[in-house]
């Protein structure tokens, strides 16, 4: 299995936890009668409960171009070293972007979200060109 497919597949799982990470204050701040519920009424979760919400959010959102990027790589049969590190660079800045959101901290967040960008941009490059 060439190394951007199994990145990719660690992508998908962290995916899994941030949903789980994520579904468990937002459950306690705003009630399973909320959430099970058909929410009619929007309400947003606050604190640490709305961070990881919007960090599991930004995930999928990154998650889609990141996995074009890695079709275009293996489907083109251009794996090789320098794909394989910017998947890597993507998930490791990925997970590394989870706590830094949920805490908070100034500019990390906006940075660690830049690197991944910034991977799966050049992981997209290098598998057309």
């Amino acid at each position: 299995m060439p190394v951007e497919l199994k990145v990719l597949g660690l992508a998908a799982l962290l995916q899994a936890g941030q949903l789980i990470l994520m579904a468990i204050p937002v459950n306690r701040q705003l009630g399973v009668g909320y959430t099970a519920g058909p929410r009619d009424e929007p309400q947003q979760p606050t604190g640490i409960a709305g961070r990881l919400l919007r960090a599991c959010d930004n995930h999928f959102e990154g998650l889609i171009l990141f996995t074009i990027a890695v079709l275009v790589v293996v489907l083109g049969d251009r794996s090789d070293g320098w794909t394989a590190a910017c998947a890597w660079v993507y998930l490791v800045a990925r997970v590394l972007y989870v706590p830094a959101y949920a805490w908070g901290v100034f500019l990390l967040r906006s940075a660690l979200w830049a690197v991944g960008f910034l991977a799966t941009l050049a992981l997209l490059l290098l598998g057309l060109f």
